[in-house]
């Protein structure tokens, strides 16, 4: 229970239909992760980001109200470690991180799991808008029915194990459905603004972020084009991302965009639009839900990114942990770090992180 109506909804719709539940809520970091050793400022948007005590306080307030039992568990050395860690290394290697997806794999869902193992529960239970379900041999994971809210990108990562014990009350309703419901039953929270940020980085200055958390300044570096001309100085690749065109400090002819970053000689090359379409990808660290393993090359819709539509591509398991996709039509600023996710129709048929592109 994140303090959220998502979550709140989601535990009052299990005590309807006669679970015996008990609320958990995570705390996954402290203000000196965000701002720095010694530089906790009470009032700052940091202390408003989610796991703050006014969240864990809505939290135990539903829960409360549910007959609940509530707990907060500390996981703020596995989150240091498994997210935050990663979110900068990744970054400093000149990738894209997605540190929401490595936060339901390395900390959630697995924390979660083991929490209720301990305590002797049945089953765990998110306010994630997705669908799981048996389907003969294996657990499956369907895309919520709320299209626009759909979560099912983020939690590719779901184990066999995690899925046969999830459960997501959301999957069939709406955002609007879910509000009304806590309305209805007078939860405070129910028209509580979603946070849309990384919750660790709540003004969206990542660059900043992580001089701060490792103590050094991002290195400069040139900015070339494709045939090595020198077009000016970066500030650290930290501060450019693939298709970025706006506050790269240079004055070319055209728009010019971030088509590629390369940490080993710390520079970024600049090109025109159509530099930054790719017909295909490579991705490692996969993880399949709806089959053992790619037999054969399969036709399947992917997205290489949270907000986007699905584009229609092949995928073929090239490696015991790798996989490569074939895209029907150019794509544009696929970014190494994020993730991949293939789908055969609504069902999640896996998805890896992206290595490469061609």
């Amino acid at each position: 229970m994140s303090g959220g109506v998502d979550s709140s909804v989601a535990a009052f719709l299990l005590k309807e239909e006669g679970y015996s539940c008990t609320g958990v809520t995570f705390k996954l970091f402290s203000l000196e992760d965000t701002e720095g050793p010694g530089a906790c400022r009470a009032g700052t948007r940091a202390a408003r980001s989610c796991c703050s005590l006014e969240d864990v306080n809505d939290a135990r307030a539903v829960a409360y109200r549910l007959d609940m039992p509530h707990y907060v568990l500390n996981f703020t050395g596995d989150f240091r470690r498994e997210v935050i860690g990663r979110f900068v290394g990744i970054y400093e290697s000149g990738a894209t991180p997605n540190p929401c997806i490595d936060c339901n794999r390395y900390i959630k869902f697995p924390g979660l799991l083991r929490k209720a193992r301990e305590l002797g529960f049945d089953a765990i239970a998110t306010g994630h808008y997705a669908r799981a379900e048996k389907s003969g041999s294996r657990y499956i994971l369907r895309k919520s029915l709320d299209a626009g809210k759909d979560q099912s990108y983020v939690l590719y990562a779901s184990t066999q194990e995690q899925l046969a014990a999830a459960r997501f009350p959301l999957g069939g309703l709406t955002k609007a459905e879910v509000r009304e419901i806590a309305g209805r039953e007078g939860f405070a929270n129910a028209r509580k603004r979603e946070s849309q940020d990384i919750c660790f980085v709540p003004d969206r200055d990542y660059a900043a972020f992580i001089e701060r958390y490792t103590g050094r300044a991002a290195e400069p570096g040139d900015i070339i084009d494709f045939a090595g001309k020198l077009l000016g100085r970066h500030r650290g690749l930290i501060r450019c991302t693939i298709g970025q065109r706006r506050g790269l400090g240079v004055a070319k002819n055209g728009r010019v965009y971030v088509a590629a970053k390369c940490a080993a000689d710390n520079t970024v090359t600049l090109g025109p639009e159509e530099s930054l379409y790719t017909r295909s990808l490579t991705a490692g660290n996969i993880n399949l839900i709806a089959c053992e393993t790619l037999e054969k090359p399969a036709r399947v819709l992917v997205k290489t990114r949270y907000q986007e539509k699905e584009q229609a591509a092949t995928a073929r398991q090239t490696g015991s942990d790798t996989i490569r996709v074939e895209f029907d039509c150019g794509q544009r600023a696929v970014a190494p770090g994020q993730a991949v996710v293939l789908y055969d129709g609504d069902i999640v048929v896996g998805g890896g992180v992206i290595t490469g592109t061609e």
